[in-house]
């Protein structure tokens, strides 16, 4: 493709663009395929021969928006924000057309230098202490986008494990000459069972013993369960090394006792504080929420996610560390062929990260603040803030139902007053219309449908349009059930099961399995049948 033809099919994607977000509330929330309906629809082989742009964009249309679930829609309230907005758009279109590997300083020096100043700027909009901001007088430390909040966690489990192993090698055994594998065995980190199941699947990849910990009634993991634990295994001879900290979990949107934490994890030799912030943290922007962060001051570490509630498109995750040396120290391996004039002078973002190749993430979180302003940003956060509140409102006031969590945020966590197969038949007609797609988690072990403001111009219309489809529904499971046209110990399965996004395993396939996976990615919650005939 040529300049000009380029020209032409990028105004014409722009155009195709904004046609498809203007009418993206006539959509579907969810795609009517099934699993494989793509590969019948396209070759098996790759083209041999160029193809017209015309013929491309066809198949897009008729082949590939078929099967796209329109997180953008103002319906979707399942899961959590996908960020996304139209400065962030042209963040990526110029990102892309700039095309640099921004691994060092000198690889690109806007690159670099644009990461620096935006983290620093979002850092002390949240909040954080100065020791986390970069440019402040005397910092030890920094930020760096991440693809991911699952990235923010491997790294500073991974950096936590050099300093544990570095200590033990070298202050309490007195034997530097040993490998790190040796001291593997000793180590020990903990985490809330509310906590993301990147948690559990950063310690598997760094073969790392996880504990985790029963929060409270409310969802908080106090300093008390955390220090029991601890002294049982320092009983043991091991070492605890690192503790992860959420605030705003995944299911519920539960916040640990940060402070309570903080001040187990400092009377230890050597464990390191993280905190995962990553749809919540972005909140704290706003000054009467700020309240939320209490006890940062404690963390070695921090992240969140612009990409989920701060209007920035996927992939963009920012995580900042209180002590740069200690980043760097793990990661650090520097071949000539990557050398340059300036190290002594300038970051190189390569080593503050897993991958070496760095995409210019910065110009859409750069634009984001740019054409917002921190005003309109908090705008769109207590809107969402507003609606949550207003749909809990909605659901206490009716009688047939419950609030399980505590609505501090964008989600409200809500349930029948009834079994959890009704909900889950509740949440399966709920989502197969189409109009409405939603999201189940467990909350204080009870099957609850997860109802979170996404759209950035989310109405109050949309709330009172989506109440009235769940009600509707509400209201034919009641009337089923009473001429007992429902069971309540019984589930479809196949397409009411894809569309509750459960699976049903019977009490013994589900202890086998809980010693293989105990925390949540909200994938597929298990509903527990007591016979073989309900599977």
């Amino acid at each position: 493709m040529e300049i000009e033809e380029f020209r032409q099919h990028g105004k014409e994607m722009v155009d195709y663009i904004c046609d498809y977000l203007k009418n993206i509330k006539s959509l579907r929330v969810r795609p009517l395929v099934e699993p494989g309906y793509l590969k019948n629809l396209l070759p098996k082989e790759a083209p041999e021969e160029p193809e017209e742009w015309d013929a491309i964009m066809h198949d897009v249309k008729t082949k590939i928006m078929m099967g796209v679930t329109h997180w953008q829609h103002p319906r979707f309230h399942a899961y959590f924000p996908a960020g996304n907005s139209f400065p962030s758009i042209l963040g990526d279109m110029l990102s892309d057309a700039i095309g640099c590997i921004g691994f060092s300083w000198d690889s690109s020096p806007a690159c670099t230098e644009l990461e620096m100043i935006v983290l620093d700027w979002f850092g002390r909009a949240i909040g954080l202490p100065d020791d986390f901001i970069l440019s402040s007088k005397g910092s030890t430390g920094g930020g760096v986008l991440q693809s991911s909040a699952s990235d923010c966690v491997l790294l500073t489990m991974l950096v936590a494990r050099n300093e544990a192993i570095n200590y033990l090698k070298t202050i309490k055994t007195k034997k530097p000459e040993l490998e790190h594998s040796v001291f593997l065995p000793q180590l020990v980190g903990y985490c809330s069972k509310e906590s993301h199941s990147c948690v559990e699947k950063a310690a598997k990849i760094l073969l790392i013993k996880l504990r985790i910990l029963e929060p409270d009634d409310n969802g908080a993991l106090r300093g008390e369960t955390l220090k029991a634990h601890i002294q049982e295994d320092k009983a043991r001879g091991l070492l605890p090394f690192f503790v992860s900290a959420i605030l705003g979990s995944t299911a519920s949107c539960s916040f640990d006792n940060l402070t309570e934490i903080g001040v187990v994890c400092k009377e230890e030799k050597c464990c390191w504080l993280h905190v995962d912030a990553a749809y919540a943290g972005s909140a704290f922007i706003c000054p009467e929420l700020k309240y939320l962060l209490k006890g940062i001051e404690f963390a070695d570490s921090f992240n969140v996610n612009p990409n989920k509630w701060l209007l920035v498109n996927f992939d963009c995750s920012c995580l900042w560390i209180r002590n740069k040396t200690k980043l760097t120290d793990a990661l650090t391996v520097n071949p000539i062929y990557l050398q340059h004039a300036k190290e002594e002078e300038a970051i190189d973002y390569r080593h503050w990260g897993i991958p070496l190749s760095r995409r210019f993430r910065s110009l859409k979180l750069w634009f984001v603040f740019r054409k917002y302003g921190l005003s309109g940003l908090r705008s769109y956060i207590r809107n969402h803030i507003k609606l949550a509140r207003y749909f809990e409102k909605l659901v206490k006031q009716d009688g047939r139902f419950e609030v399980v969590n505590d609505v501090r945020l964008g989600l409200v966590c809500f349930r029948l007053l009834a079994c959890d197969k009704i909900n889950v038949n509740l949440l399966e007609k709920i989502n197969s219309t189409g109009k409405l797609l939603v999201t189940p988690a467990k909350v204080k072990n009870k099957f609850v449908i997860r109802f979170c403001v996404n759209s950035e111009r989310a109405t109050k219309a949309d709330i009172d349009c989506a109440w009235e489809i769940i009600g509707n529904y509400a209201k034919l499971i009641a009337t089923n059930l009473l001429s007992k046209k429902v069971c309540a110990g019984k589930l479809k399965k196949c397409k009411a099961q894809r569309a509750a996004f459960v699976r049903n395993v019977s009490r013994e396939q589900l202890n086998k399995s809980v010693e293989d996976r105990n925390l949540t990615d909200l994938a597929s919650p298990v509903l527990v049948s007591e016979s073989d005939e309900e599977i």
